[in-house]
């Protein structure tokens, strides 16, 4: 029984393996495992959701990080999301089987939230915008690949899980070089972060501290990933 986990960046990518893999392409990591890197944004996770049921996957993990919407999460924290809720406003419920497990599981040396996570079409940078969004959607959590490929699993009528880490808190305005940096695709490019930050130095501190909470979100990454042959053990007719 294969599992596909999809992963949008390569640093949430270093959690899980250090094979190399192209953007848009997929590797296993075990005999069970298999590792689709899309890049961000809903459609290439909706493109590496498809190679990975191609690939012979029977279940589907979106895997990285969050913003928060809840003030109650802080970077580092676990969210395991009971229900996502698309762009539009629809809810997509998770299959309880496979999501009590988890829970069951990480629950043992973690602290696991759960609750709705949300949709971004794009990247949302400041408290404000966070803020009205919780209040909107009632969502603890939110990134922008989840429901692409919860709609995947779904059409394919296959479990899904979103196992997603809390980057930035709800109160934190996203230093302004993200966006002046990030391409058409999603990715940060170097050499416009580094000459937005030498044209505009009062950014650096930002970066730093987006750094750190990045950094604590991919240090829960990898405890769960210790536990990714117990948390795929479950038979596929209990999911």
């Amino acid at each position: 029984m294969i599992t596909g986990i999809v992963v949008a960046l390569p640093e949430e990518l270093s959690t899980l393996t250090s094979k190399k893999i192209d953007k848009g392409c997929c590797v296993f990591i075990t005999d069970t495992i298999i590792l689709a890197y899309s890049g961000a944004g809903a459609d290439n996770a909706r493109a590496a959701s498809e190679l990975l049921v191609a690939q012979g996957a029977i279940r589907l993990i979106s895997w990285g990080c969050a913003a928060a919407l809840s003030a109650s999460l802080k970077s580092g924290d676990l969210v395991l999301a009971d229900t996502l809720i698309d762009a539009e406003g629809t809810q997509i419920g998770i299959r309880p089987a496979w999501h009590d497990h988890a829970k069951n599981l990480l629950s043992a040396f973690l602290k696991v939230h759960t609750g709705s996570l949300a949709e971004s079409t794009g990247i949302v940078a400041t408290g404000k915008d966070k803020q009205q969004l919780h209040i909107q959607t009632g969502a603890a959590a939110l990134d922008m690949e989840s429901i692409a490929i919860a709609k995947v699993a779904l059409q394919n009528n296959l479990p899904f899980l979103a196992i997603r880490t809390i980057a930035d808190p709800a109160d934190m305005d996203l230093p302004k070089a993200i966006q002046h940096s990030l391409n058409d695709e999603g990715d940060i490019v170097l050499g416009k972060l580094l000459s937005f930050i030498a044209l505009h130095p009062s950014e650096l501190p930002g970066l730093i501290k987006l750094g750190l909470h990045f950094n604590a979100a991919k240090n829960t990454l990898k405890l769960v990933a210790k536990q990714l042959d117990h948390l795929t053990a479950l038979p596929s007719q209990d999911q």
